[in-house]
């Protein structure tokens, strides 16, 4: 009878224990599942260390794509200095759009015509009639304009091409890589000194600097 009544409490303690140790075990792995999508390995044989928490990963960080797999330091070296062009070329497009705009503000701000202009009379000959010989004068308009459809088009692909890069760079910012993110940095600083150096007017015409609608991407 004591035997009987012990494993029937031995019984009744397994099935509240039970419970207990499978909450246990799922809060384990839940832990667990949520470090491992802090820090995701990409299978397949190309193992690309891929985090979406900050990391200074180089061997074996990936870019945009499994093709893009730094096997090295020298191939995550080489990834860094395309970075930092890529940066470069976005500023330098920023700095065409400009100058593609001036141009055809030059273009159609000014228009040359000619004008009578007299001289002054000699007080020595009174009978010498002012002079109507014409000269060139350029008279420059007030009002804006609008492009033609070729200029238009050529705008809109600048436009597109310096979107498209600004978008690589700040998909390329979200792998939250350290040396990715400074090279970034680096590249807009030299990018700017070098496509940005340009004359001052005083305050009469904007800046580069004060023409940005944005500091990021576009």
């Amino acid at each position: 009878m004591d035997m009987s009544s012990m494993s029937m409490d031995m019984s009744s303690m397994s099935m509240t224990m039970s419970p207990t140790g499978t909450a246990t075990g799922a809060a384990s792995t839940s832990t667990g599942m949520a470090m491992d999508m802090g820090d995701m390995s990409m299978g397949g044989g190309n193992d690309c260390k891929i985090s979406m928490l900050w990391n200074w990963y180089t061997v074996d960080s990936c870019f945009l794509s499994s093709s893009w797999h730094n096997t090295s330091s020298g191939m995550f070296a080489g990834s860094c200095i395309g970075v930092i062009l890529l940066t470069m070329t976005l500023e330098l497009l920023r700095r065409t759009v400009k100058e593609y705009d001036r141009y055809l503000i030059r273009k159609h701000a000014s228009t040359t015509v000619s004008a009578p202009v007299p001289l002054p009379k000699d007080g020595d000959n009174k009978g010498a009639t002012a002079s109507s010989t014409p000269i060139r004068q350029t008279v420059t308009q007030s009002g804006g304009f609008r492009p033609t459809v070729l200029e238009q088009a050529i705008r809109a692909l600048l436009h597109m091409v310096q979107f498209a890069v600004a978008y690589f760079i700040m998909l390329l910012a979200m792998y939250y890589n350290g040396y990715i993110i400074i090279c970034i940095f680096i590249g807009a600083y030299i990018g700017a000194f070098v496509f940005h150096w340009e004359p001052l007017d005083g305050g009469r015409r904007a800046t580069s600097a004060s023409q940005e609608p944005t500091v990021c991407c576009a």
